[in-house]
């Protein structure tokens, strides 16, 4: 075990973190998401504290994981969430955290549809409900209102930096390269450029692996040349 983890934190220290233009910051952000799309909460709190370490805002951390939930489920995120919150309870952080909603239910909706129009703009979004049968629209109003309205609308994260981890739940969750290939779209749209989303997902390698690493630079090397 010891010998392993050796040669994983040697990769990851003297490597994966030379690469890329990303901060240290969104980076520990990056792996809390994608270790919540992953499944394995039991290694939250090891980053919950390398993030409160780094300065790291405690209602950040939070939304790092609540970010995951429209895309892994509620049962990984609720679990994630739960190691996050009493990691950060060892450290002294007081509880509740400031609300970070922003939305009513009245205007969940609204909200959410100006959030997807800024990622993939008002003439994708509007087909694509114009465009859905009758019986699949109540999935175009959840997409509006519950994925971006409830979620992409919260505080504690700006916009940018959500697509950002959007992106790596998904290089993370494999098997749903059409949503990935939208979302490195939208990433570009609100300017997370190409050697962002690389960078982003060289650090993802030690908690993804190879094979999905590899599918995800196909897809950024598809929409980029698109």
């Amino acid at each position: 075990m010891n010998e392993l983890r050796k040669i994983i934190e040697d990769f990851q220290n003297n490597e994966v973190s030379a690469y890329g233009n990303l901060p240290y910051s969104t980076r520990l952000l990056i792996s809390l998401a994608v270790q919540a799309a992953l499944g394995t909460a039991r290694t939250i709190p090891e980053e919950v504290t390398k993030a409160l370490v780094n300065g790291i805002p405690p209602e950040a951390i939070a939304e790092a994981i609540i970010q995951s939930t429209p895309y892994i489920g509620c049962t990984k995120s609720l679990e994630a969430l739960e190691q996050a919150e009493n990691a950060m309870k060892m450290q002294n952080i007081e509880f509740p955290l400031k609300n970070c909603a922003t939305v009513t239910q009245q205007t969940r909706l609204e909200k959410g549809l100006a959030a997807q129009y800024a990622i993939f703009g008002r003439e994708n979004i509007d087909r694509n409900r114009q465009s859905a049968p009758p019986e699949l629209r109540h999935i175009q109003e959840y997409l509006s209102d519950y994925c971006f309205g409830d979620f992409y609308t919260r505080s504690g994260l700006d916009l940018k930096t959500r697509e950002l981890l959007t992106f790596c739940i998904l290089c993370a969750l494999g098997g749903c390269e059409p949503q990935l290939k939208a979302h490195i779209g939208g990433n570009l749209r609100i300017g997370n450029d190409r050697e962002t989303l690389l960078s982003a997902v060289t650090w993802c390698i030690p908690y993804i692996g190879f094979p999905r690493t590899l599918n995800a630079i196909a897809c950024i090397n598809e929409v980029v040349q698109a």
